[in-house]
């Protein structure tokens, strides 16, 4: 019994992986307003009742996208001492980067969407607030200061990773999460180098 419910398990995790990679691929490509129902299913490979055994619409299968990408970093992030990770930033990243690296044909979709995507939205304000509730103990900047430097970090390193995949992830999640690193606390001129 319990080797047909995992079975039935990995099948609706098989499935549910499919539309989601469907529908990322379909975002990269056009509007939301523009995608069906059947464009999914059609890129997927399955039939509309199989669709709707999981979800009531697209909106309900972007929610779950959202959350569950969300959650997912958040649960990494509660994993680890932000006091002691702003110090050395390049677990998190390693991390961090892990985590997109781990189901690179969702991400490389999803990352080709757009910076105004909710999802990237979402998961920026996330990481903002995470890092914020860890500053404001220990440092003396304005509430305004330290939105605009999480605002700069967030979305530049988000640009990295956009980059990072539509390029072919001809770097290594150890050289990407090092690069961001050095960049985040030491700027640009901590990988320059002069000749």
């Amino acid at each position: 019994m319990e080797t047909v419910q995992k079975t039935l398990d990995r099948r609706i995790l098989r499935t549910k992986r499919a539309i989601r990679n469907a529908f990322a691929k379909l975002l990269s490509e056009k509007p939301i307003n523009d995608i069906t129902i059947r464009d999914i299913t059609d890129l997927a490979e399955i039939n509309r009742k199989t669709f709707y055994n999981y979800y009531k619409g697209i909106y309900e299968l972007i929610d779950e996208i959202e959350n569950g990408v969300v959650e997912q970093f958040e649960a990494l992030l509660n994993e680890k001492d932000f006091r002691e990770s702003m110090e050395d930033p390049y677990d998190v990243l390693f991390k961090l980067t892990g985590v997109l690296h781990s189901d690179p044909e969702f991400y490389s979709h999803f990352f080709t969407i757009g910076a105004n995507s909710n999802l990237i939205l979402k998961i920026v304000s996330m990481l903002k607030e995470k890092t914020k509730a860890a500053l404001f103990s220990q440092i003396e900047n304005s509430p305004e200061e330290i939105d605009l430097a999480l605002e700069y970090v967030f979305s530049g390193m988000f640009a990295v990773f956009r980059n990072w995949f539509s390029s072919g992830q001809r770097q290594s999640v150890e050289e990407i999460s090092q690069t961001i690193s050095t960049i985040c606390f030491q700027g640009i001129n901590g990988i320059i180098r002069y000749r």
